[in-house]
């Protein structure tokens, strides 16, 4: 199977968390999103707010690739919420990156003004060459100039 790559979109607080324990939860632990990914699929996440109420954030927050094809679910029996997650490994030598630079040069935001609709589902599947611009945009140094991985 061909490689997918994957949008989430939480506020901030809720990435790190996700991150911290090295897994993927999307739609507030909805099995939706998650059932399509599998080993090495690219996964990004995307934050408008560093928390629920915060301050905008607008930044890419988190990137990795899925660990394997098992999809769960956690909590106890008395647990009335039973969240979905698959193992992600996420790299940790990234910081957030602003989505505003990258507008004309990501596929789902270059040639549509009501891009951030589609982000309200909770996740969205990006092309090879949205997930590298994100990649690359959270690893390069203040100050460097991001290239479109499409231009090599």
């Amino acid at each position: 199977m061909a490689i997918r790559y994957w949008l989430g979109v939480m506020q901030r607080d809720h990435v790190r968390r996700v991150v911290d324990l090295g897994v993927a939860q999307l739609t507030f632990g909805r099995r939706e999103g998650l059932e399509g990914m599998r080993e090495s699929d690219g996964l990004a996440f995307y934050s408008a707010r560093d928390t629920a109420e915060g301050v905008p954030v607008r930044s890419f927050t988190a990137v990795g690739r899925v660990a394997d094809d098992d999809l769960y679910r956690v909590g106890g029996v008395d647990s009335t919420w039973r969240p979905w997650r698959r193992r992600v490994e996420y790299r940790l030598d990234v910081a957030d990156a602003p989505i505003r630079p990258l507008l004309h040069v990501l596929e789902f935001t270059r040639h549509s003004f009501d891009w951030g609709l589609q982000l309200k589902k909770g996740f969205l599947e990006l092309s090879r060459h949205d997930f590298e611009v994100i990649e690359q945009a959270m690893r390069v140094a203040p100050g460097e100039r991001l290239r479109d991985p499409s231009r090599r």
